[in-house]
C-alpha cells in the first residue's frame, strides 16, 4: 500500500441520499444502512467527482495509506454491479480524467509545467522591490479558517469566495474579482471543511453583503465550494441575498458567470444545515464589488 488520496465520509453529515454513489463512476461508493459506505479502496481513484455533490458536506479528500487504484478492477466491478452502460460511464470518466491531466487521480494532485511561456519576461526576484502589478487585496487575513463574522472589510461590500489554487492559475483574478471586495480563500478537498459552512453563514448574515461570488476552479471537487455557499446562504436566513459562480479552466481561461441563488429564494436549509446556530436579518446593502 502507499500513502494517496481517497475518500473519508464523516456518518455524522451523511444522510444517505446517494448523490455520491451516483456521481462515482467507479462504483467506489454505496449506501449501505442508510450512510454512504467506501466499498473498496482500490476502487477510489482520489479525484473527487463525489464531493461536489454530496449536499451536506460530508466527503472530504484525506491522504493516507490506501490501496492503490485499480482501473481494471474498478471496470470489472461496474460491469457486475450496473452492466454495459456503467462500464460507458466509467469510461467516459476516464477520459474526462485524463483530458484534464491523466487517469487515476484528481488533476490537482498531478505536476504541470509549461517550459515556454508565451512572451519570455524577467524573474520576478530580479524585478528589485516593490509591485510591478499593484495588489487588488484591501484585507487580511484572507483564509476562511482564519477570518472572523464581523470584520470590518466585510462591511458594504460584496464577498468573492476564492478557491485557493484560483489565484496562481488566472491572472485575470485580482482585477477581475478582487476589486473592490473582500475576499475568503479555501480548498474544499484539502482543508477541514468541516466549520466552513457555520461560519460562513455567520459571515452571510451580515445585511451589508449584498452578493457573494464564488470563483471555482473547473476539477469536479471544486464543486464543494459552492455546495458550502449554497448551505451557508440556506442557513444564513437572509432571502436577499445574491449567489454566483465562475469557473476558472485549468489553463487560466475564466467562465461565464452562473446565478446559484438570486434574491427572493426560497432554500430549504439542506442536512446538517440545522447544526448552524441562528438566523439573520435581511437588507441589501452598498454594491461594493466589480464585474465579474
Amino acid at each position: 500500500m502507499a500513502v494517496r488520496k481517497i475518500i473519508r465520509i464523516d456518518e455524522e453529515l451523511c444522510d444517505g441520499c446517494g448523490q455520491c454513489v451516483t456521481s462515482c463512476s467507479e462504483g467506489a461508493l454505496a449506501i449501505v444502512g442508510g450512510k454512504a459506505k467506501l466499498v473498496k479502496e482500490r476502487y477510489c481513484d482520489g479525484f473527487g467527482d463525489c464531493i461536489g455533490e454530496c449536499p451536506t458536506g460530508a466527503l472530504v479528500i484525506e491522504e493516507r495509506e490506501a490501496e492503490e487504484f485499480d482501473l481494471g478492477a474498478a471496470r470489472e466491478h461496474v460491469a457486475r454491479t450496473g452492466g454495459a452502460e456503467a462500464v460507458r460511464r466509467l469510461d467516459e470518466a476516464t477520459a474526462a480524467h485524463e483530458a484534464r491531466g491523466g487517469g487515476g487521480g484528481c488533476p490537482g494532485t498531478r505536476a504541470r509545467f509549461d517550459a515556454a511561456p508565451p512572451a519570455a519576461r524577467p524573474a520576478a526576484d530580479g524585478a528589485g522591490p516593490g509591485q510591478a502589478i499593484p495588489s487588488e487585496l484591501r484585507q487580511w487575513p484572507v483564509q476562511l479558517h482564519l477570518v472572523q463574522p464581523g470584520m470590518p472589510f466585510f462591511r458594504g461590500r460584496e464577498l468573492l469566495l476564492l478557491n485557493s489554487c484560483g489565484a496562481v492559475t488566472s491572472a485575470d483574478v485580482h482585477w477581475r474579482f478582487l476589486r473592490g471586495r473582500a475576499v475568503t480563500i479555501a480548498c474544499p478537498k484539502l482543508d477541514d471543511t468541516r466549520p466552513y459552512a457555520a461560519k460562513l453563514a455567520a459571515i452571510f448574515r451580515d445585511p451589508t453583503i449584498p452578493r457573494v461570488v464564488v470563483v471555482r476552479m473547473e476539477v469536479p471537487c471544486c464543486g464543494g465550494l459552492t455546495m458550502l455557499a449554497r448551505q451557508a446562504a440556506a442557513a444564513s436566513g437572509r432571502r436577499d441575498l445574491v449567489v454566483d459562480e465562475v469557473t476558472i479552466g485549468l489553463n487560466g481561461d475564466v467562465g461565464e458567470t452562473k446565478a446559484i441563488l438570486a434574491p427572493g429564494f426560497e432554500a430549504a436549509a439542506p442536512p446538517g444545515a440545522g447544526r448552524v446556530p441562528g438566523t439573520g436579518s435581511s437588507g441589501l446593502g452598498i454594491l461594493g464589488g466589480g464585474e465579474s
